[in-house]
């Protein structure tokens, strides 16, 4: 899955349209990692928390976007890298999922949404988002792998 979308400033979220239960983000935290990043697209740095540093192989939370692409399924590389693009070139809110290659026969699954604004100035302008790790990774034929 690979979207983008011009953001609608004219138009946020309405506060009090979605509202969430404290024991949603319980759930949530039960089946999945979550974890906020975010990049200066002045100097192209990406500002990863630990968790997801670690999850993408980095042994540091900075990196540029190739580093930070380079673990995700060689068939979405490009795909990524041209949303990360476009998202750079004009506000826009984006999601995307694939799959982190952990090694030659472990897979785990990464669904990432984020914005990009700011981008009215040449050279300037942030993008941020949230990855999200479901807690089960997945075996070379994308079922998940099963405790022994």
């Amino acid at each position: 899955m690979f979207k983008i979308a011009k953001t609608a400033l004219a138009s946020p979220l309405v506060p009090g349209s979605m509202s969430f239960d404290p024991s949603d983000n319980e759930l949530l935290a039960q089946y999945c990692i979550t974890e906020r990043w975010s990049g200066d697209l002045s100097n192209g740095l990406f500002q990863l928390g630990e968790k997801a540093a670690r999850m993408h192989g980095l042994e540091q939370r900075n990196c540029g976007l190739l580093n930070l692409v380079r673990c995700y399924d060689a068939l979405d590389r490009g795909r990524v890298l041209e949303l990360f693009e476009q998202a750079a070139t004009v506000s826009s809110t984006f999601c995307f999922s694939t799959k982190i290659e952990i090694n030659s026969t472990v897979r785990q699954p990464v669904f990432c949404v984020g914005e990009s604004t700011g981008l009215e100035q040449r050279y300037a302008g942030s993008i941020i988002g949230l990855f999200i790790f479901p807690r089960f990774p997945l075996d070379q034929t994308g079922l998940a792998v099963t405790a022994q």
